[in-house]
């Protein structure tokens, strides 16, 4: 991992760029990833177009 990330802080900005849209696709492949935005998808069809950041707890 070390040998990797060295590597990447050697390499160009647009070598990065491309780098980072390659691990959008991986990342956009996995089953996790696509279940969510299943359920996401399914709350906008639903009419909830948005949500409200949620506050933490009180505590006394």
């Amino acid at each position: 991992m070390l040998q990797l990330k060295q590597q990447l802080s050697r390499i160009t900005e647009k070598e990065r760029q491309e780098i980072s849209a390659f691990l959008h696709r991986l990342r956009q492949q996995s089953p996790v990833w696509q279940k969510e935005m299943t359920r996401r998808m399914a709350e906008m069809d639903a009419g909830k177009k948005f949500r409200l950041p949620r506050k933490p707890a009180a505590t006394a």
